[in-house]
């Protein structure tokens, strides 16, 4: 079996498709490799499939009226996104970005909606797919209208708290690596602001940044000072022996984008 049928296999719209319904997906899949920097898609493109992301990380955005980038959200291994083509051949409406070298599994609309007639169960999973992407979209226009710099920008550190954190003796430490530049783009914020603001959380001592990592050194008074609760970061679990056919089994479950 190919590394394609398990990632399918492990993508919880699909987990409890026969193994032969895995595999006739798998044949109209179309499995895709893109460098970092290079454009998945376009406003405009004919959004004609839902992808995968197996390995790497993509950024999804819109342009402001002045050029300027938007980001809507960060995708990592095991997320899927462009799903509206499951729903309609419409065309995409976002940029998609690879920020690093990444691989990516296209899967065409019509046969996720020859599933969803056939299989209840992956009309559901569709369904609480456009609740979480609409949930997140509507915290981060909440976020945009109703809180300041600051509050964004302690947010944003939260939620990647919350999605790239790991404890550490001095707090919960960040493994993604952002530029104020992209942290910017993600609050609607310019870079000098991002600067001076994480200059202010540096001074009251709430995070710390050596050579591009942040560290919340004091989680739970960042928390507080937005009213959200404090970032909960999963314990690793032990990683389990290779299949016998070569493919990892570590691999990551395939699952909705968190909002």
């Amino acid at each position: 079996m190919t590394e394609q049928f398990w990632f399918l296999k492990r993508c919880v719209l699909f987990e409890r498709l026969s193994p032969e319904e895995v595999r006739q997906l798998e044949a109209v899949s179309r499995f895709r490799r893109v460098k970092r920097g290079e454009m998945i898609y376009l406003p405009a493109d004919a959004g004609e499939a839902m992808l995968l992301l197996s390995e790497g990380r993509v950024k999804i955005y819109h342009l402001t009226g002045e050029g300027k980038q938007a980001v809507l959200g960060l995708i990592e291994p095991g997320e899927i996104f462009g799903e509206l083509a499951i729903l309609e051949q419409s065309p995409r409406e976002e940029f998609a970005e690879a920020m690093i070298n990444s691989s990516l599994l296209l899967v065409p609309g019509q046969a996720v909606r020859d599933l969803m007639d056939a299989h209840p169960v992956v009309s559901l999973e569709v369904t609480r797919l456009m609740g979480l992407r609409r949930k997140r979209i509507e915290r981060r226009l909440k976020s945009l209208l109703f809180r300041s710099n600051r509050e964004r920008l302690t947010a944003l550190l939260l939620d990647l708290a919350e999605k790239y954190g790991r404890t550490s003796s001095r707090g919960i430490e960040l493994t993604i690596k952002l530029s104020h530049q992209e942290m910017a783009n993600m609050i609607g914020s310019t870079r000098e602001t991002v600067t001076v603001v994480l200059g202010e959380l540096l001074y009251e001592r709430l995070i710390d940044v050596q050579k591009r990592v942040v560290t919340l050194l004091k989680p739970e008074a960042l928390a507080i000072s937005v009213e959200q609760p404090p970032p909960v970061i999963p314990v690793p679990t032990p990683k389990s022996n290779p299949r016998p056919d070569g493919v990892s089994a570590d691999r990551p479950a395939i699952r909705p984008e968190s909002p």
